[in-house]
């Protein structure tokens, strides 16, 4: 048989496979973290019909005599340039701005992938669309580990941010050196001990028979009040010698407060103590940290998301729902966190989009349907020279 009638066929296959790669390509154009392939051909083994001849004195050196084979498939390359940006609001939609692959487990199997559209499960466990389980570390009392091996990230709705005691309030604002004519007044502030269980802190100051000093009396609840005094001089308010500041457990911090004339604007601005939280919201960092807000105004580590990296990502093989497997090629995942080098960050609220090139991939379209055609004539050219041969003798 003619050899053009196997490489038109070897032809036709090679164009039929850059069809199959590139309506793969448009078919996940919108598929989130999708990576385009691209084929590349070789041609086959050539036939040698005259070996190299060796340059003589008498005779100069000749070429080989080589007809090709036909073609075939080189390599299906994975294009792992970075997909836009397309914002979506969610606190757990999650892209990797950068090289990293984020990391999910079902069953014993580890994959890697790129698509960050993650939700919480009836576990409270936060996965993949697929039921992946994504892999970080979770927090233990606020602090996150990641010295340790990652685990699936987990999460509950009744987590509490512990209570605070307080230990100091802050006494700030103007009391007037002018103390003649002026009337006692009292600033209150809830506190709160270890449990969280809140109390009032009160405060009551009065004029003292001495001019430019102000008496102080502070309780907590029914507790028994302690006393001072404060000496107001140069716009300065001053705590008298042998003044007791501490009450309950709660340190009287006076530093913030003035003494200028006319001018009454003393208050307890602030205390440092809180009361147990429940949890509001949850956010996610550039650093890939899930952290949630609570009702006593606490911010806590949740848990952080593992990155995996590889040598050769490249080498990555693809195993469905956009996500890969190592390979002997690809190198072992090095696993760390967002920011840190040699990963990227975490851009919160946002997917990654797929980074198929449409016009590109038309383009690809019409360059294989012709060399299809192409191949398909030599076929019919050969086939016609074959019925001419079978009926030279009629």
């Amino acid at each position: 048989m003619l050899r053009s009638l196997y490489a038109g066929i070897s032809g036709l296959r090679a164009e039929q496979t850059m069809l199959d790669v590139t309506s793969n390509n448009i078919a996940n154009v919108n598929t989130v973290g999708f990576k385009s392939s691209s084929i590349h051909f070789s041609d086959t083994l050539s036939q040698t019909l005259q070996a190299a001849g060796l340059a003589q004195s008498y005779k100069a050196g000749t070429n080989p005599s080589q007809i090709g084979l036909g073609v075939a498939v080189a390599d299906i390359n994975t294009n792992l340039t970075q997909g836009s940006k397309q914002a979506t609001g969610s606190n757990l939609d999650t892209m990797v701005d950068g090289d990293g692959y984020f990391v999910t487990k079902i069953g014993s199997q580890t994959l890697y992938t790129r698509n960050g559209s993650f939700h919480f499960d009836a576990q409270g466990r936060l996965s993949t669309a697929s039921g992946g389980l994504v892999q970080g570390w979770t927090a233990v009392n606020g602090t996150v580990n990641t010295g340790v091996t990652p685990g699936s990230i987990t999460y509950s709705s009744s987590a509490v941010a512990p209570a605070t005691t307080s230990t100091q309030a802050k006494i700030t604002g103007n009391i007037p050196s002018d103390t003649v004519g002026q009337t006692a007044f009292t600033r209150d502030i809830t506190v709160y001990t270890a449990d969280g269980t809140a109390k009032a802190l009160s405060v009551t100051f009065s004029p003292s028979t001495t001019a430019g000093t102000w008496n102080y009396s502070a309780k907590t609840g029914t507790g028994t009040p302690v006393t001072g005094t404060l000496a107001t001089s140069g716009g300065a308010a001053t705590v008298g010698a042998g003044s007791a500041t501490t009450v309950d457990g709660v340190a009287l911090d006076f530093s913030g407060l003035t003494g200028f004339a006319s001018l009454n604007t003393t208050g307890i601005a602030s205390q440092n103590g809180k009361a147990a939280g429940t949890l509001l919201s949850y956010s996610m960092g550039a650093d890939g940290t899930l952290t949630g807000t609570f009702s006593n105004g606490d911010t806590v580590p949740l848990a952080r998301l593992a990155l995996g990296t590889f040598t050769n990502p490249a080498g990555l093989t693809k195993s469905g729902d956009s996500s890969y497997t190592e390979s002997i090629n690809s190198g072992t995942a090095k696993l760390g966190v967002a920011g840190s080098d040699g990963y990227g960050a975490i851009a919160a609220g946002a997917l990654e989009a797929s980074n198929v090139d449409l016009s590109q991939e038309f383009t690809n379209l019409i360059v294989a349907q012709r060399g299809f055609q192409a191949n398909a004539r030599i076929i019919t050219t050969s086939d016609e020279i074959l019925q001419e041969l079978t009926q030279l003798k009629r």
